[in-house]
């Protein structure tokens, strides 16, 4: 059952194994919103694009909060595969599985009120919000189906296997485009057409990642319903996705509070960073790829008791994951005025991101270790550490904002971002050494 060092394997290859197929499905992501906007970016009127932009960023913020599912799914199921406890990794899926539905069931019955609150935030076009209620009220009848797809690939790839993500992430990916240009481009059913389809591909992929599931826990023998709900296990799961909600809250409070900054600076400044944040984006397809791998490796480490596990597979993932940020950064300080022409046709705002195109060119050689780190403490799953460590981190960072920030505009606004990624690094680096000595022994 476990995926030992004993089968052969180097702990390099065995990091690319898992890593591999998700810098891949990663890959995939870009694609999808290239073609929805492709789609309504053809319709005769540019509020359709604007109301997708606004429909897709809430769904990205709100289910963004619940990425705990994920998280904890992987660090956990790991553990007990690392364990060879069967029961233990069939009951991790399921416990996780029925939160996943409370939420999303809480998500649907709100969905008036969260919707009111959510367009209360973005200034738009009555043509706009009316179109943008339209896509958000349909795509939140896929809530469940999206919540459940995070369990499942957290799921997946804490049993070692991260081919299976890649297959129902290109499984959703196909869907939502094939019923995108059925819906808008026949039927021209203009937003609501692409609402429509997102949320029959995340279904799509729910249930065959469901199926899939179920064919790999047929193997695993009964549950114990007493276990289910067993008081301690239920206690952990929560005060796990607790830690990890209020360390993603700080993540995207981080990052909203540095686009409000630059929008105090003017259009120019916010247009330009907007572009240069694509960078961080891009290196995170890559960098994220070596630190699920870390979640995996690291909790079928802790699940073992090896601690000689825990080591090899620490220093694999920050090895690679650190050539791949060193090769990032070579190709963005080279291409990057390529890069930003490719983002942008408009002359003022290339000029001005390429005077602060040095900051997202460090960027990934600052930001891979916490990268990095996140996956080894997620895979041990010490939610505490990634709160404490996130919520100093963002005191940090403020204080940089404000002290650098006015001096220096915009490079300080840089300046402090790159901070607060270097700072979260720091603090987990202080961390690690209790986390290492808690790890078994051999």
């Amino acid at each position: 059952m476990t995926d030992a060092p004993a089968a052969g394997r180097s702990w390099d290859a065995r990091v690319w194994r898992l890593a591999g197929p998700i810098i891949l499905s990663n890959l995939t992501v870009p694609l999808l919103g290239a073609v929805d906007t492709a789609v309504v970016g053809h319709l005769p009127d540019p509020a359709y694009l604007g109301a997708v932009a606004i429909g897709a960023t809430l769904f990205s913020f709100l289910y963004w909060g619940f990425g705990f599912l994920r998280m904890s799914t992987t660090g956990l199921t790991a553990q007990a595969w690392g364990a060879t406890d069967p029961q233990g990794v069939r009951l991790q899926f399921l416990r996780a599985g029925a939160v996943a539905l409370c939420i999303a069931g809480a998500l649907m019955a709100l969905q008036a009120p969260i919707g009111w609150l959510a367009f209360q935030l973005f200034q738009a076009s009555d043509q706009v919000e009316r179109l943008a209620r339209g896509y958000f009220e349909i795509r939140i009848w896929g809530a469940p189906a999206a919540l459940m797809n995070y369990v499942l690939l957290g799921w997946f790839l804490g049993r070692q296997d991260a081919r299976t993500p890649l297959f129902l992430q290109i499984l959703i990916n196909a869907v939502n485009i094939a019923f995108d240009l059925l819906f808008v481009v026949g039927f021209g059913w203009d937003v609501r057409g692409v609402a429509a389809a997102t949320a029959i591909a995340e279904w799509t992929g729910a249930l065959v990642g469901l199926w899939l599931a179920w064919r790999a826990m047929r193997g695993l023998g009964r549950v114990n319903r007493g276990a289910l709900i067993d008081p301690e296990a239920l206690k952990r799961l929560f005060s796990i996705n607790r830690d990890i909600f209020i360390r993603t809250l700080c993540l995207v409070s981080a990052f909203a509070y540095f686009t409000a900054q630059a929008a105090d600076m003017g259009e120019l400044t916010l247009a330009a960073n907007a572009v240069l944040l694509n960078f961080l984006n891009i290196a995170s397809f890559g960098l994220d790829g070596f630190a699920h791998a870390a979640e995996a490796l690291i909790g079928g480490a802790v699940g073992r008791g090896r601690r000689s596990d825990f080591q090899a597979a620490v220093r694999a993932a920050f090895r690679w994951a650190a050539v791949t940020a060193a090769l990032m950064a070579l190709f963005f300080l080279l291409a990057g005025p390529q890069l930003i022409a490719l983002l942008t046709d408009q002359a003022a705002v290339r000029e001005t991101a390429a005077r602060y195109m040095l900051w997202p060119a460090l960027l990934p050689l600052v930001s891979v270790w916490c990268f990095t780190y996140d996956g080894i403490f997620i895979g041990a799953t010490r939610g505490r550490d990634l709160r404490n460590a996130m919520i100093a981190s963002l005191a940090v960072y403020l204080a940089l904002i404000h002290t650098v920030g006015p001096a220096f505009g915009n490079h300080g606004l840089w300046a402090a971002m790159t901070g607060f990624m270097a700072v979260r690094g720091l603090f987990l680096a202080l961390y690690y050494p209790r986390l290492k000595a808690s790890v078994g022994s051999g």
